[in-house]
């Protein structure tokens, strides 16, 4: 290391006398050597400038400095340790270094250096290694320690370059939970994908069966049957909100107004014990999100506030303007720098310690008792902010309450915006019309052709894009396709809607899913004003979804 080999140099040049002098004087630091060089009348002009130059590197170092004794007893330090363990440079002289380290570090690190004194065996001297240091107020910190020997006055001498590695460590977990979390969607998306055709199977056949039963035990049994599916069909909704595979319909908002009309509701959900009130920016920006969506986050983070505060006490909801910087993205998991609207909800509650912290985010993480909660309001929350572009942040201790950050980005006016129709949908019974149903599960494929004919149009089926094409080759007359997004066989649903836009013009398209992955393909939705129809559906929803594609 460049501090070493000045030493060398310079101890190499001192005088004879000089020597004597310092053997006599017992100098313990390394800048005391330096002062005394430099003060030395003796001293050449090279070994003062040397001297000078070893100081400045001392001074001037990033990293934290220090050296010890044979015994552990510190001689010096430079001013990058006094910052990073937080005491001031005179507190260190004399004192042994494991002051510095936690447990089992700080009682096993004079045997370290007596065992290499002893045998000359390395386990630490001239490697380095990632530990745990100790700062002045007992906090832990990640730091990677470099140990060198050099021999002053006959003594061994040993110098400790010191990294703090905190923000490399928070980078490394920021990127472990982001990765994780990618990870979870990826697999909740599909689980809820094929879950999803499931239930359009049942919801399918219970209705088409529930026209055919006849006594009052028989439509009420369907009833329930049809409730459960409708549970599981919203339950699958919030994993794909999670999975940020939503099929969002985003408007222009403020979120002032959502916030004030959601007042009134929230103080008789909240009860009176609980004091809400509002912080809200007065020239807030606009956002392009999902109504539904921020109206349900701010209801979910209300009624875990009111959980979390069993005896009372405030919850404040709050907007503002952020302009999000590189300090702050890091922050925050990489968003992407600019400018964002902010809405923050705060509790007084019980809050949460690190490790539930940690998990908030994750599906069907809860602290709550059995039945009380499934586990998936955040993760809805987490994910909507997301497939927003945005991003989601939690802040809390135990006893210190606990404060959620959505952070959404800011609506900037185009000259023409386009996005999907708002036409009300109709349902209008079919008159023979032909639809082309395209569908991989053929459990599903079969329900929608009984269901289409059921409706009044003329069907036919084809299992992949591939065969669809096919099909609108040889058969002239096809009104409508009605198609799978998420097929094998390398023509997805968007592509055969591509396909049937440019070759076949007169062909209406309508497209559905298990989970609409509309975030990747908003840009042809909106262009061509696709419809998505989400799985499950019902008949009646499916019949106006038709309705309203074959509207002129």
């Amino acid at each position: 290391m460049p501090t070493n080999f000045f030493r060398r140099n310079l101890i190499r040049q001192v005088p004879q006398n000089l020597k004597q002098s310092r053997a006599r004087t017992r100098v313990p630091s390394k800048i005391r050597v330096v002062e005394t060089l430099t003060n030395q009348t003796s001293a050449s002009p090279f070994l003062r400038g040397q001297a000078e130059k070893l100081q400045a590197i001392l001074e001037s170092a990033v990293d934290a400095i220090i050296t010890i004794d044979s015994k552990g007893a510190i001689n010096s330090v430079n001013p990058a340790a006094a910052r990073l363990f937080g005491y001031d440079q005179a507190a260190f002289i004399g004192r042994n270094v494991h002051f510095l380290m936690p447990e089992p570090y700080h009682s096993e690190h004079d045997s370290y250096i007596a065992n290499y004194i002893a045998t000359g065996n390395r386990k630490i001297i001239g490697k380095g290694r990632e530990v745990t240091g100790r700062r002045s107020d007992g906090t832990l910190f990640p730091m990677h320690l470099a140990v060198s020997e050099f021999a002053m006055d006959g003594q061994v001498h040993f110098t400790g370059i010191i990294h703090d590695l905190s923000a490399h460590k928070a980078t490394e977990i920021a990127l472990h939970q982001a990765q994780k979390m990618e990870s979870m969607g990826q697999l909740t998306g599909g689980i809820a994908h094929d879950f999803n055709n499931l239930l359009t199977v049942i919801i399918g056949n219970l209705e088409m069966l529930e026209g055919k039963l006849t006594t009052p035990l028989q439509h009420e049994l369907a009833a329930e049957a049809l409730e459960a599916a409708d549970l599981g069909a919203r339950l699958t909704a919030r994993l794909l909100a999670f999975a940020r595979r939503s099929h969002l319909e985003p408007e222009v908002v403020n979120l002032n107004s959502f916030v004030v009309g959601l007042t009134e509701m929230l103080h008789r959900t909240l009860g009176a014990t609980i004091y809400l009130s509002n912080t809200l920016s007065p020239n807030l920006w606009s956002a392009r999100v999902d109504p539904s969506q921020v109206e349900s986050a701010i209801v979910n983070l209300a009624v875990n506030s009111r959980d979390a505060m069993p005896d009372g006490g405030r919850l404040l909801v709050e907007t503002a303007n952020v302009r999000v910087d590189e300090a702050m993205s890091m922050n925050l998991d990489g968003l992407p720098q600019g400018d964002y609207v902010r809405l923050t909800v705060s509790d007084t509650g019980t809050g949460m310690s690190h490790e539930t912290r940690d998990k908030a985010f994750e599906p069907f993480f809860t602290t709550k008792e059995q039945g009380r909660g499934t586990g998936l309001g955040l993760s809805m929350i987490y994910g909507f902010a997301k497939q927003s572009g945005g991003h989601a942040s939690i802040q809390s201790e135990p006893g210190n309450g606990t404060t959620v950050n959505i952070f959404l980005p800011r609506y900037q006016q185009r000259a023409a915006d386009t996005g999907m129709s708002n036409t009300p949908e109709r349902a209008t019974p079919g008159r023979g019309q032909v639809i082309l149903a395209v569908e991989d599960d053929p459990r599903v494929r079969k329900l929608t052709v009984s269901r289409l004919t059921q409706l009044g149009y003329r069907v036919l089926e084809a299992a992949s894009g591939a065969d669809a094409l096919i099909l609108l080759e040889t058969e002239p007359h096809i009104d409508l396709v009605f198609t799978d997004l998420v097929m094998p066989g390398g023509i997805s649903g968007y592509e055969l809607s591509a396909n049937v836009r440019a070759n076949y013009p007169g062909v209406r398209m309508l497209l559905t899913s298990g989970f609409a992955d509309v975030l990747a393909h908003g840009d042809l939705l909106a262009a061509e004003q696709l419809k998505v129809l989400r799985k499950p559906y019902r008949q009646a929803e499916l019949a106006a979804a038709i309705g309203n594609a074959m509207a002129p």
